[in-house]
């Protein structure tokens, strides 16, 4: 499963951006993360690093 971004949560903190071992999350034009599902390999990572928890399991 997948994860996803709660887009009201993320501050653009780019922790998760940075974590990301798939290289799956970028930071969009509106400052907040971004999930490439394809990329995702649904390790969890994101959401361990995350301050405010934005990344969410789908």
């Amino acid at each position: 499963m997948a994860y996803k971004i709660d887009e009201e949560k993320c501050v653009g903190c780019a922790a998760c951006v940075d974590a990301c071992p798939a290289a799956a999350i970028t930071l969009g034009d509106d400052g907040k993360a971004h999930i490439d599902a394809e990329k995702c390999i649904s390790c969890g990572t994101c959401a361990a690093v995350c301050p405010v928890g934005a990344p969410v399991e789908e």
